[in-house]
């Protein structure tokens, strides 16, 4: 083989991984647990996960999936999150607008902007913060809960206060069988 047909093949493998696509969201693994449901038979394990998916340009979404194995119950939480994607609407300096706190189950959150000190937030509240793209904000968990994911669900409800969802566009008309069916919510112009 001679060098000049070396560096080809090399280059190849080398740009070929830098050809992959970026995924649109980062995602970041809050708790992976094994789960049993007891049958007749003995037990039967799963495995729980709950992520976080964000692209750090103000957009975030909590997911769970639960499955046999640990890669198909990851994927299952991606999907999940994607799905529950918030909107946020965040200030200029990618800061929360005002105090939002929320409680869920027995979790209870509570975010403040704080101007120029950057994340002051820990455990879950900091991965969610992260993936939004959110700065300067202070975090406080109040309870003395440790449930990771009682804590994310309240996090996530206190910036939904401050969110839009993501809104999929509206169908007009739906034509089935050479039928047009007029949607209700929608008045069409004549």
């Amino acid at each position: 083989m001679t060098e000049e047909e070396n560096k080809k093949k090399n280059s190849n493998r080398r740009s070929s991984s830098f050809n992959r696509p970026k995924p649109e969201f980062d995602q970041k693994i809050l708790s992976i647990r094994r789960v049993t449901r007891v049958v007749a038979g003995g037990r039967r394990f799963s495995f729980s996960v709950a992520l976080v998916a964000g692209d750090k340009k103000g957009s975030v979404g909590l997911g769970l999936g639960k499955a046999g194995d640990t890669s198909l119950a990851i994927n299952k939480a991606v999907r999940n999150a994607k799905k529950n994607m918030i909107k946020l609407k965040l200030t200029k300096t990618m800061s929360i607008p005002h105090e939002v706190s929320a409680k869920f189950s027995s979790s209870y959150v509570m975010l403040m902007p704080n101007k120029g000190r950057g994340l002051v937030v820990g455990t879950v509240v900091r991965d969610i913060a992260k993936l939004s793209g959110m700065k300067d904000i202070t975090g406080k968990i109040l309870s003395s809960s440790k449930n990771k994911l009682n804590n994310a669900k309240a996090v996530m409800a206190a910036l939904s206060q401050i969110s839009s969802k993501y809104s999929k566009t509206v169908i007009e008309s739906v034509v089935i069988k050479n039928k047009e069916i007029v949607v209700p919510e929608v008045e069409k112009e004549k």
